[in-house]
């Protein structure tokens, strides 16, 4: 229980309280009294689990006869804290065995609800074929392989109208100083550094991102979320596509989630939809030297013997968002992994669910910053609901103006 005792166990307490320990000089009274009750010829350990029960039971009738204790008594019992489980220990076997049944309909509800999830992803798998010629021409813009047209360039901003005027303003004074900066103006191939950007922009991708990961970047060219096959484990496959550079020779790489959508036998009704349980990368094919998930150094040893010493290099592990590709894995033999690990694990996890749900699908915003923004304006609105909720339930004689200025 937690230490979250029921009213019943707080009388017991009560009881063994009032066996000579809140009124001593009342009790010996009573004690002198129950000695002069008893005649000779009886036993004297009867005589004396006599006298203890009847010194008791006048004590406990005392007790509970004086108001003060009663108060004292529902005082405490109002302060023992309600619990759910505590109040469901209090229900008749009856009542219990019938909240037995509701908990095995709620098991089949959440198999069920796993068998949702599943048709879910088969019809994310579907919508995925539909989006991919939109995110194929989108590389094809980013690298420059293609130059969208008029028709595809054309965006209505939504302060399109002031922009035109002061443009207009801007023509008519320096028409000609425009035409001249406009014939010198770069013309750059695609959108440079298009994915690079974003990692810069999103904190959770930057903070990964180490000085030296960053000349590698600039060479990605596209990043595409492929579902697993019908029929097959649940999974997804994130593919980073890359130039041809100087620090590896893989085209793609790639990095497998795999999912599980089911309740959990030892606790089903933790189940709340599909969830990351383990993640695979691949090997990077390092070009000589350019490996940035090492660093070699340099180590002396001294001879035991013969005291010369010697030095020694050594390559060890060297942080980098290439360290992506080289997960840890999730335990499978039953053993818990530590408090360090299961914490890279999750960031692992969610990392890549960010990939899928928001950087690939919707890249451009991330580019810009828009979808930044979004989500920060999102996570105040949430709290600033809570807080405007907070302050209609301490003020609600208020006047509705006054809660809520702006209505």
């Amino acid at each position: 229980m937690g230490g979250v005792r029921s009213p019943r166990t707080g009388l017991s307490s009560l009881r063994l309280v009032t066996r000579g320990t809140w009124f001593p000089s009342q009790g010996d009274k009573n004690t002198q009294m129950a000695d002069h009750s008893f005649s000779d010829g009886v036993p004297s350990d009867s005589v004396e689990a006599a006298k203890n029960a009847s010194n008791t039971e006048k004590l406990t009738d005392q007790v509970m006869q004086n108001p003060r204790v009663l108060a004292a008594l529902q005082e405490r019992l109002d302060s023992v804290p309600h619990t759910p489980s505590s109040y469901i220990e209090t229900l008749p076997k009856a009542v219990k065995r019938r909240i037995n049944a509701l908990k095995q309909l709620q098991v089949r509800c959440a198999h069920i609800e796993a068998k949702f999830y599943e048709e879910v992803h088969d019809l994310e798998r579907k919508y995925a074929a539909l989006y991919q010629p939109l995110f194929d021409k989108r590389r094809e813009f980013i690298t420059g392989d293609v130059e969208p047209t008029d028709a595809e360039s054309e965006w209505h901003s939504e302060n399109e109208e002031e922009e035109k005027l002061a443009g207009d303003m801007k023509n008519k004074v320096v028409i000609t100083e425009k035409e001249a900066a406009t014939a010198e103006e770069p013309n750059p191939k695609g959108i440079p550094e298009f994915w690079f950007t974003i990692f810069r922009n999103v904190d959770m991708l930057s903070e990964l991102v180490q000085e030296y990961d960053e000349p590698i970047l600039k060479h990605l060219q596209d990043i595409k979320v492929k579902f697993s096959d019908p029929g097959q484990p649940m999974s997804f496959v994130l593919e980073f596509h890359f130039e041809p550079n100087d620090y590896f020779t893989n085209s793609v790489l790639t990095k497998t989630y795999k999912m599980k959508s089911e309740p959990d036998k030892a606790d089903p009704f933790s189940f709340e939809g599909p969830e990351i349980v383990d993640c695979d990368g691949c090997t990077i094919d390092w070009k000589k030297g350019k490996n940035v998930t090492v660093k070699t150094i340099k180590k002396k040893q001294k001879h035991k013997g013969r005291g010369t010493v010697r030095t020694i290099t050594k390559q060890v592990p060297n942080e980098s968002f290439f360290n992506f590709f080289n997960p840890l894995k999730a335990s499978g033999d039953g053993e818990s992994l530590d408090e360090d690990s299961e914490f890279t694990l999750a960031s692992d996890f969610e990392i890549g669910h960010f990939f899928r749900e928001r950087i690939v699908p919707r890249a451009v915003l991330y580019f810009t910053g828009e979808a930044i923004e979004d989500d920060d304006n999102f996570e105040e609105g949430e709290e600033g609901e809570e807080e405007e909720l907070e302050g209609d339930e301490e003020g609600e004689d208020e006047d509705d103006a006054e809660i809520n200025p702006k209505v």
